[in-house]
């Protein structure tokens, strides 16, 4: 896996890429302000993108939404340590799959980075729980937003399924699981699979199991 560091602690950076590097995975580079990673991003097209939010030059959650704007394929995990869902939210807004704190230990960090490079959503169960507690929808006061089976289709994706296991699964083809996909996504109003997780989650659709 290719890598890009970017956090404005030299210690930090230096210990995460010997540890990646130990494994056999490559940081292709490391920056201690977001904005030289956004430029960098587009021309080294890293696998993996470990992102810091407060640094003392380049906001991580604008360099993020630079980043996807330019490229919607990155993989950005932010680690931080911010835990207030205000900033978690702006975090996945901005275009983030995942969000790790920075007291996780790197086991934890390198299991959120492989999951996002398969293409998974990484949120910590606490957080995830306070996202969905905050948030003004929830399933069970909102007048239902897509169908009962578009909300199992939804839910497996955010279990990490693919689509021939949801077909699979749900004894369906998988032409029509791709069918389900594009209603659910014009009707939550989200571009791809990490966006309608996202919002599934905001919306109180997805369980955490």
């Amino acid at each position: 896996m290719r890598l890009i560091l970017v956090d404005d602690h030299q210690l930090l950076r230096d210990s995460l890429k010997r540890q990646f590097e130990e494994l056999g995975h490559e940081v292709v580079a490391d920056f201690s302000d977001g904005t030289r990673a956004v430029s960098a991003a587009l021309t080294l097209r890293p696998d993996v993108i470990l992102m810091d939010i407060s640094m003392s030059e380049g906001d991580g959650i604008a360099a993020t939404q630079a980043i996807i704007d330019a490229d919607a394929r990155q993989r950005i995990v932010m680690l931080t340590m911010h835990t207030e869902t205000d900033i978690v939210r702006r975090a996945l807004k901005a275009g983030a799959v995942g969000y790790v704190t920075k007291d996780s230990s790197f086991s934890q960090v390198l299991e959120a980075v492989l999951l996002a490079h398969d293409g998974d959503i990484i949120l910590s169960p606490d957080l995830a729980a306070a996202l969905l507690a905050e948030s003004q929808f929830t399933h069970e006061n909102q007048e239902k937003v897509i169908t009962e089976r578009e909300e199992q289709v939804l839910q497996l994706l955010a279990d990490g399924l693919s689509t021939p296991e949801i077909a699979e699964r749900l004894f369906i083809s998988q032409k029509t699981v791709k069918n389900h996909l594009a209603s659910i996504y014009e009707k939550i109003d989200a571009r791809d699979r990490t966006q309608a997780v996202i919002r599934g989650i905001k919306m109180g659709i997805i369980k955490f199991r």
